[in-house]
């Protein structure tokens, strides 16, 4: 019995020696070298290589090394009827509250547009907003909506939220279903993307989302670059419809030098870097659910797949 780890971001060893440091043991390895696939019944991956799943005839088990599951769902060709989990860290939610505040703060006070100024030496004090001025809106209110929607009432904010189904924050508004969605996003000035990647969300910041929101609100993506139709996006920035976005996933990652949100002046970009899982809080949760494959036990943190999350 043992654990591959499976990676295209050379992070392999990196996660093979956290594992080995806390159980030492443990027979893990890396999918880059040479292993015993027949031996392999659970693989701990992160946007693997399409396919490499399929390599291992006695895998009982699927580990997401993040919270993210969307990229195992979209490989066509993962073995069937075998159990998907899940990362779920609070330290991951923590980190990406932190991230949303600091964007919108850098919107709220122009600092963005200050660091381009500063570029172009260009000295030219511009009016500022107040965290009273704006309605924030966050689509998305499981564990990081959630956190953020507390932190973000904590801190002033007007805040409402939408999900799929009704849930209840103290001082938060919130919406739930298609048939809230638009009374939600037009009063939403400030927007937050925290919603799982699943089929029904591909594609769903799109043109006739944007037209929903108020005139210049500010748009920031922060859960996966599948949400976003990137021309669109382009589209509503250029026409002045949206004041500006803060992205943090693409599509392809790195993104490409070519592609046009480079040199968009509206548009703030992060390298996928707003919450990175620590080992202190991942690996724990690793090794639980490898004691329960051993054990014939229920996992933590199981991925429904009917949902996608």
């Amino acid at each position: 019995m043992a654990l591959v780890i499976i990676r295209q971001d050379g992070k392999e060893d990196f996660w093979k020696k956290a594992l080995k440091a806390e159980s030492p043991e443990l027979e893990v390895f890396s999918y880059s070298e040479d292993h015993p696939k027949d031996k392999i019944e659970m693989a701990l991956i992160w946007k693997h290589p399409e396919g490499s799943l399929g390599e291992y005839p006695n895998l009982k088990l699927i580990a997401s090394n993040g919270a993210g599951v969307d990229f195992i769902f979209e490989d066509p060709d993962v073995p069937k009827g075998i159990p998907i989990t899940r990362i779920v860290d609070t330290k991951l939610a923590e980190d990406m509250s932190e991230h949303v505040l600091a964007v919108i703060l850098s919107h709220l006070k122009n600092l963005d547009i200050y660091k381009l100024q500063q570029t172009q030496g260009i000295w030219k004090p511009r009016n500022y907003y107040r965290i009273s001025d704006f309605t924030l809106g966050i689509m998305g209110l499981g564990e990081l909506g959630g956190l953020l929607a507390k932190d973000l009432v904590r801190f002033g904010f007007k805040v409402q939220g939408w999900s799929n189904s009704q849930k209840s924050l103290d001082s938060v508004k919130t919406f739930a279903g298609d048939e809230e969605l638009t009374e939600f996003l037009s009063s939403s000035e400030i927007l937050v993307r925290l919603l799982p990647l699943t089929e029904k969300t591909t594609g769903i910041l799109n043109r006739s989302l944007f037209k929903k929101l108020p005139k210049n609100a500010f748009v920031i993506n922060v859960a996966r670059g599948g949400h976003l139709v990137d021309v669109d996006l382009i589209e509503m920035l250029d026409s002045g419809h949206l004041s500006g976005a803060g992205l943090d996933v693409y599509h392809q990652e790195p993104l490409p030098k070519s592609h046009p949100f480079w040199q968009h002046d509206k548009i703030h970009m992060t390298p996928h870097y707003a919450s990175v899982s620590d080992p202190k809080f991942v690996v724990p949760q690793i090794l639980e659910n490898y004691r329960r494959m051993k054990e014939g036990n229920a996992f933590v943190n199981q991925v429904s797949k009917d949902k996608g999350y």
